[in-house]
């Protein structure tokens, strides 16, 4: 089993340190002084680093952006990078998603998958090397980073103060080795006022790296609304939609399915259900140029097609469109998707033809965010030294892969790559959705290959 079994004694203290991570919500939010991403982002990051001193870590904290915890000596660094910060809870929790709650082998809470139980285990493999006495020719830190949900600068920040490591890996993925990561884009369509006249109000997502679960519209009843609502939404696949009627408004609330967009396809868009039901009930004139745009170059898709943007590569397949956020009231008009285009394209082709289709409509376009894809080489001697890594605990060598996802590798570049901690046999942890868990067994199995690797890239 090599070294990595000596995380398993750790088990219970990684629970309960988990327990105290997990009641923090840190969830991203307006900057106050010497706190960039708020007050909670900020309390993790110093609950973590506290965790490490009393451990008798070295630790350094930059700005409450990203710190580090660091053992051993050598001129050359090697690191593991997790994140403390998460995603909003959301709806839908059959547990308090601020407090880690066991049911049988599954812990469940917010930060339990994404990221904070990584970054716990990731703490304690530094002290296993610490307590069985490992010395290397490399330090060793874990990096944790307080802003990585918003895709914000805290990295790169920490950075700006500290060395890149010469070699990392992110547990914040899934095994075997991430090597390929798409170019994520996010784009919004905008346009002042509410071009409807019977529409009164549109709203959907709370983040826009995700699939929204919920949308609501209040639209304006001129006669005969309920009942055409309710026919048209027998007609729409997948569709759950409630209705409120008022004295002059029915308020229509559109129930999905929630995941991550960098798979939106897992997932059912209650924005796009919304935006489809109301289109076969309203004519144009009265669904407005905003959301007849939505309807017809998104609606239900997820690659892109009627956007003109469709476009797949052999390394890392085909481009993934996600209608995350939409606002519409009497101020303003705006929807942001979110984009996950291949390894091999350029963001801005892509920036450039929505923008195209948006003006044409009368709408304005923005690029909010741009990170460039990450193409890692498959002979790469880090990736050698994970793939042994893994195969010291599974017994077979890890394989390469590519994801839509956007970890903290494409921050490191040519230096890190992504490596866990979820294996593809298991099921949907609930990352960025309702019911967050881990199960603990299959978790510890991580653990032993974090602190594995870690051995390894210190250079015993």
């Amino acid at each position: 089993m090599g070294f990595g079994k000596n995380i398993i004694k750790y088990k219970d203290d990684i629970l309960k340190d988990l327990a105290h991570m997990v009641a923090i919500p840190s969830v991203c939010s307006q900057a106050e002084p010497g706190k960039p991403f708020g007050p909670e982002s900020a309390n993790a990051l110093q609950m973590i680093l506290k965790m490490a001193q009393d451990m008798g870590f070295a630790t350094k904290n930059v700005g409450n952006y990203a710190g580090h915890a660091e053992y051993g000596n050598g001129s050359e660094i090697a690191a593991a990078v997790v994140h403390v910060d998460v995603v909003p809870a959301g709806d839908g929790w059959e547990t308090d998603p601020f407090s880690l709650t066991k049911r049988g082998n599954l812990y469940f809470g917010r930060g339990t998958a994404d990221d904070k139980g990584a970054a716990v285990v990731a703490l304690y493999c530094l002290k296993a090397l610490k307590d069985a006495g490992v010395t290397g020719k490399r330090k060793v830190r874990v990096i944790f980073g307080a802003g990585e949900e918003i895709a914000s600068n805290d990295l790169a920040m920490y950075f700006n103060e500290e060395p890149m490591p010469d070699m990392a890996f992110t547990p914040d993925s899934e095994y075997g080795i991430c090597n390929r990561e798409k170019g994520i884009l996010r784009v919004r369509i905008s346009k002042a006022g509410n071009p409807s006249p019977v529409v009164r109000s549109f709203t959907a997502g709370t983040v826009v790296n995700a699939v929204p679960g919920m949308a609501e519209a209040v639209v304006k009843d001129t006669g005969g609304l309920l009942e055409k609502l309710k026919a048209a939404a027998e007609q729409i696949p997948n569709g759950k939609f409630d209705f409120e009627k008022s004295a002059d408004s029915v308020k229509i609330t559109s129930i999905g399915k929630a995941c991550h967009a960098a798979q939106p396809q897992e997932g059912i868009n209650a924005a796009g259900l919304l935006v489809d039901l109301l289109a076969k009930v309203l004519p144009e004139n009265e669904l407005g140029m905003f959301l007849s745009f939505m309807h017809h170059n998104i609606g239900m898709e997820t690659d892109g097609a009627s956007m003109g943007v469709k476009m797949s590569d052999g390394p890392s397949g085909p481009l993934t469109l996600n209608l995350g956020l939409v606002r519409v009231n009497a101020a303003i008009s705006s929807m942001t998707v979110d984009i996950r285009y291949p390894v091999t394209c350029k963001g801005n082709d892509i920036v450039s033809t929505i923008r195209r289709k948006a003006e044409q409509a009368g709408l304005s376009a923005e690029k909010t965010l741009e990170n460039t894809p990450l193409y890692f080489p498959a002979d790469h001697p880090i990736v050698h030294l994970l793939q042994d890594a893994y195969k010291e605990v599974k017994g077979v060598p890890a394989e390469l892969y590519a994801t839509g996802g956007g970890t903290y590798a494409r921050e490191m570049p040519g230096k890190a790559v992504a490596f866990g901690p979820f294996f593809k046999d298991e099921p949907d942890r609930g990352l960025h959705n309702a019911n967050e868990n881990i199960d603990i067994d299959r978790f510890m199995e991580h653990a032993q290959i974090c602190l594995e690797a870690l051995y390894r890239m210190m250079g015993t």
